[in-house]
């Protein structure tokens, strides 16, 4: 792939304190430089100007900057796709599938820019109308984790620009060369478009200490952030504390019942891609299985078995499943969360580092099964990485109950041909998570529809048919067109 291609000047990858190296072996792809407090100073200033100007661009203008940045996008899908691979080790379709995201969050947002939908509200008073109108909101400030590089902030970017506002983006230090290279797309689209002021979009680099003083910042008026519960914990109470508004997407510990009912071979394939797709680093990935007692010992071994035959190694090549962990922090945190589950009893199938010939500096590993009688600790804890906790169960509200029995709500699923289980599973007495799914995988969101959860993912929402609200402010207006002053509720308040 030419980096060049995607708007790189290689002077920029040769110096800087950001290394970027590839989880498939470990090779330094590049670096990059942090942003100094000064000029991410200079860049919300040029940020507050931009939405001046921007805010008062019509909806639909806006609308054809994102189609043409989609368009852009589209472009260059194949060589986006093979940097997301190189940089973030997803194997070639998940990560064309990465780009197509974006392409498919352009073209939602470019309709909803003519849908950016208000009321009117009748009034209790003779000859008024009440309206509720939604304006820009403000500089927006994006902060994305490593394992969905480009597509999250398109999310957050997409509808913040038809609704007005401008960008700040900060991602992670894992994964600077791929923001590097959507933000140029974007800034190429921005310079040939008249409408598009500067520094309408900003990227900064940098670890946790940049991205504090922009969550800080008071000129960030929606800090939306993708990452652990322990940073979006950090960040609600920075932003609370300065009455901002905040957008997270945070941990996920996505459950799946699997009912006497359930068609095998469609739970097993679910299962295995829910598990193991992107090496277990999803927030939608699969983590704990419950599957009724009659049919546990059949669809164990059918589990064992797709595991086994699951084909690991270099996520360039084409027949590659399951590509590398990031790096060996997160392999050695899923050793770690193995050996917890192993002192508390489980019984382990798989789990292994698979060694993979001229990558040996990348942290590859099988997919691991690990049988429990009941959820221990370290089950109920968030692990980046691919490893399933199976438990029986005699009753689909047991089972529910322990699908909802984490602190995390983010997305579940119930495998099952049985009509009312699965009314119930949706039900206001089912899962409490924000994503509930019905013979799929809890992975695989489409971007038609809201994707976030509760508790302690956050309760933020991107995506889906009024997920723009999160980026503009609401106001009520009045309109007396008659000559009194009739007052709300009956009040009398005359004077001479």
């Amino acid at each position: 792939m030419s980096l060049t291609s995607v708007g790189f000047d290689r002077t920029q990858l040769t110096m800087g304190d950001i290394a970027s190296h590839s989880p498939i072996d470990g090779h330094l792809l590049g670096r990059v430089s942090s942003t100094t407090v000064a000029e991410l100073d200079a860049l919300l200033t040029q940020s507050v100007n931009a939405f001046h100007q921007w805010r008062t661009v019509p909806a639909p203008r806006r609308g054809e900057l994102v189609r043409l940045f989609g368009a852009a996008v589209r472009e260059h899908k194949k060589e986006l796709a093979e940097l997301i691979t190189l940089e973030a080790g997803k194997i070639n379709s998940e990560a064309a599938g990465e780009v197509q995201e974006i392409i498919d969050i352009c073209d939602f947002a470019v309709g909803l820019s003519r849908q950016l939908y208000g009321l009117t509200i009748t009034s209790e008073r003779r000859e008024h109308h009440l309206l509720e109108r939604w304006h820009p909101l403000g500089p927006v400030g994006v902060i994305t984790a490593f394992n969905f590089p480009m597509a999250v902030w398109a999310w957050n970017a997409s509808l913040a620009l038809i609704c007005g506002d401008s960008l700040i983006w900060k991602p992670s230090e894992k994964t600077p060369l791929t923001a590097l290279a959507l933000s140029k797309i974007l800034n190429n689209v921005c310079a040939s478009f008249s409408d598009a002021p500067q520094g309408l979009s900003a990227l900064i680099q940098g670890d946790r200490s940049i991205g504090e003083h922009l969550v800080k910042d008071p000129r960030v008026a929606l800090l939306s952030a993708t990452g652990s519960t322990r940073m979006g914990r950090e960040v609600a109470g920075q932003v609370a504390s300065r009455f901002g508004r905040s957008l997270l997407e945070l941990g996920g510990n996505n459950a799946m019942i699997v009912s006497p009912s359930a068609r095998e071979d469609l739970a097993v394939r679910a299962i295995t891609f829910a598990v193991a797709a992107t090496a277990g680093q999803r927030c939608t990935t699969l983590r704990r299985l419950y599957i009724h007692h009659s049919r546990y010992d059949a669809m164990v071994a059918r589990l064992k078995k797709a595991f086994s035959s699951l084909r690991i190694g270099n996520p360039l090549a084409d027949d590659t499943l399951v590509g590398p962990l990031i790096d060996e922090s997160a392999f050695n945190a899923m050793q770690k969360a193995l050996a917890a589950a192993k002192a508390a009893g489980a019984h382990i199938t798989y789990g292994e580092r698979v060694p993979v010939t001229h990558l040996e500096g990348g942290f590859y590993a099988r997919p691991a099964l690990v049988e429990l009688e009941s959820m221990v600790e370290v089950c109920k804890q968030e692990t980046f990485a691919p490893i399933l906790y199976v438990f029986r169960y005699e009753d689909l509200s047991d089972a529910i109950k322990e699908n909802n029995g984490v602190a995390q709500g983010l997305s579940s699923s119930l495998m099952t041909q049985d009509l009312s289980e699965s009314e119930r599973f949706l039900s206001a007495e089912g899962s409490d998570c924000g994503i509930a799914n019905i013979n799929i995988g809890p992975s695989g969101a489409e971007i038609g529809g809201a994707f976030g959860g509760e508790k302690e993912t956050g309760g933020g929402r991107e995506a889906g048919s009024d997920s723009w609200k999160a980026y503009m402010r609401r106001q009520t207006q009045t309109i007396n067109y008659s000559a009194d002053l009739p007052l709300a509720q009956g009040v009398k308040f005359d004077i001479e």
